[in-house]
């Protein structure tokens, strides 16, 4: 009886129109149960927090395209084609000839057409990267800075994208994958366990290391307040070397990195290994002790203080650093791992 009641109560509210405020106007939604479904059934409620929010016009009147000629198409309906072909899982411009017959989506974003796909990618040209960072890098930012009031860890990592056919910077480097085939490398920069991006530098494949990841961090790092900057930056053992931590350090900027089982690191190993001042697991280390001891590889100009991570209790995953917040604070601080 429940159930049913429930049912009808479902189908009498679906009847009625939803009155939905888009950038494009108030668009009434009915739904039909007996209609197939569309990809782009939903493009309705998300012009609806583009409008809401004020995103879509603060993203279409900052953007530093600008025309002259009376014949150019008009800038919403550029950014707008743009903006449905990544909606609809588009990777070439050839992709957006699928979107010229739907003038709903185009409706919904205040759109005269959809451009072709040649007035797309001339109008793009008319940017420069530094102008396309400049307008676009704020916009992302913004859209996670709230998430940022709380402390928070920012992730680095480079991911190797191979590519194929003729495309700028496609170079053969690193790719354990593909080898020999040319690649980009994505140096990505997001906020640990939410993994809310905040920027991707690319360069091409043989620009891997964490020498081209260092500038965008950098640079990432100085737009934020002293409130809303990371406790600390992690990364693997790439990034633990002495030229990236020392940028670092002339932030103040607290760092966890692991290192390399290096010869001396071994021998540091065995070191800590053999103490008995580790410390007793508290409430949320969740069974791990730690230690702390320094380190100076060759190459570096100062000493690393690095510490040891021990479990004491069961399973074999490796705890997070803000699980081990109360020895991970000092600002000189590298990972070792266990042998």
């Amino acid at each position: 009886m429940g159930e049913g009641k429930r049912s009808l109560q479902m189908t009498s509210d679906l009847s009625e129109p939803m009155i939905v405020d888009t950038p494009g106007g108030r668009v009434f939604v009915k739904w039909d149960l007996e209609a197939s479904a569309t990809p782009g059934a939903q493009l309705t409620f998300f012009a609806e927090f583009l409008q809401t929010t004020g995103l879509w016009d603060a993203w279409v009147s900052s953007c530093p395209i600008r025309y002259t000629s009376p014949n150019a198409p008009l800038l919403v309906d550029v950014l707008g084609t743009w903006l449905l072909a990544i909606l609809s899982g588009h990777k070439r411009y050839s992709h957006i000839t699928a979107l010229r017959g739907d003038k709903v989506s185009a409706q919904l974003l205040g759109m005269s057409k959809i451009i072709s796909e040649d007035a797309l990618r001339r109008a793009l040209l008319r940017m420069n990267g530094n102008q396309s960072r400049q307008w676009l890098c704020p916009h992302l930012l913004a859209s996670v800075k709230p998430a940022l009031e709380r402390p928070w860890i920012l992730d680095i990592d480079t991911t190797v994208k191979p590519l194929y056919g003729h495309q700028d910077g496609a170079l053969m480097g690193y790719n354990p994958k593909k080898p020999g085939r040319p690649s980009h490398s994505l140096h990505t920069y997001w906020v640990g366990n939410l993994r809310l991006v905040l920027n991707v530098a690319i360069t091409p494949g043989n620009e891997s290391s964490s020498k081209q990841s260092q500038p965008r961090l950098m640079e990432l790092l100085d737009q934020f307040t002293p409130e809303e900057r990371p406790q600390l930056v992690r990364g693997d053992c790439g990034f633990g070397n002495d030229p990236f931590i020392i940028k670092l350090e002339e932030r103040k900027q607290p760092y966890l990195f692991k290192l390399k089982q290096t010869k001396l690191v071994k021998k540091l190993l065995e070191k800590l290994f053999n103490r008995d001042d580790w410390s007793e697991p508290k409430v949320g280390d969740q069974g791990w002790s730690a230690i702390e001891s320094t380190l100076k590889l060759t190459g570096w100009g100062e000493r690393a203080t690095g510490g040891g991570p021990a479990s004491l209790g069961q399973g074999g995953h490796c705890a997070e650093p803000g699980d081990l917040q109360r020895g991970w604070q000092h600002p000189n601080r590298v990972a070792l791992p266990r042998p």
